[in-house]
């Protein structure tokens, strides 16, 4: 017994002094970028992490499982958001559509097929009325949903959100933007697992537990 645990704390510093390397390997302008000017979280308490991303993006795609996975294991004090990307004009259709189905409480029931549709099979859902026929088969009001699109509400949180990601320069999706402060992307960090590494360390330092 006494054996045992001597082994399971060894693993508990190994993986501690493991956390501690990585952490030490994350610098700032090369692995994620500190904004000049923050800008505003959701919400004035925890640590607000959004995931910024656009449904017609393969990478936002291939990211979708291991951000799923990791916002399923995140401490409490962590505000996970999505902020849907409008980068182009054939952006801003799916913005409005998660906005819509969103203001619906609908966003759920239909966010894996406009994935798997979009970034999946590319099809070609640019306007209100396609993605109204396409949530339509998936269980959602086709009337209901083009109120919403079309309306003041959804499209004021558009802006709100477009006006973030700008604030942010945000040039691509995925990008991760922690506490209105960092933004990390696959590029900076070597890859979509190593973004949640740095994100979790962004985390740790937004709490004061890591320098």
């Amino acid at each position: 017994m006494i054996r045992f645990f001597r082994l399971a704390l060894l693993a508990l510093l190994t993986v501690g002094v493991s956390a501690l390397a990585n952490a030490a390997e994350w610098q700032e302008g090369t692995h994620y970028n500190r904004l000049d000017n923050p800008v505003r979280t959701s919400s004035d308490s925890g640590v607000e992490v959004a995931e910024i991303f656009w449904y017609g993006c393969p990478h936002c795609y291939n990211f979708k499982p291991l951000v799923e996975n990791w916002e399923a294991n995140a401490p409490e004090y962590v505000n996970f958001v999505k902020i849907p990307a409008a980068l182009g004009r054939s952006w801003e259709p799916h913005a409005y559509a998660f906005y819509a189905l969103e203001a619906m409480g609908q966003r759920e029931k239909v966010h894996d097929a406009l994935f798997d549709a979009l970034a999946g099979e590319r099809r070609p859902l640019n306007t209100p009325e396609a993605l109204a026929d396409f949530v339509a088969q998936h269980g959602v009001d086709r009337e209901e949903f083009l109120k919403n699109y079309k309306s003041f509400g959804v499209n004021a949180r558009v802006q709100k959100a477009q006006s973030k990601i700008r604030g942010a320069r945000v040039t691509g999706t995925p990008t991760m933007l922690v506490n209105g402060k960092y933004t990390v992307t696959a590029s900076m960090a070597g890859s979509h697992e190593a973004v949640l590494d740095v994100v979790d360390y962004l985390v740790a330092k937004e709490r004061g537990e890591v320098e």
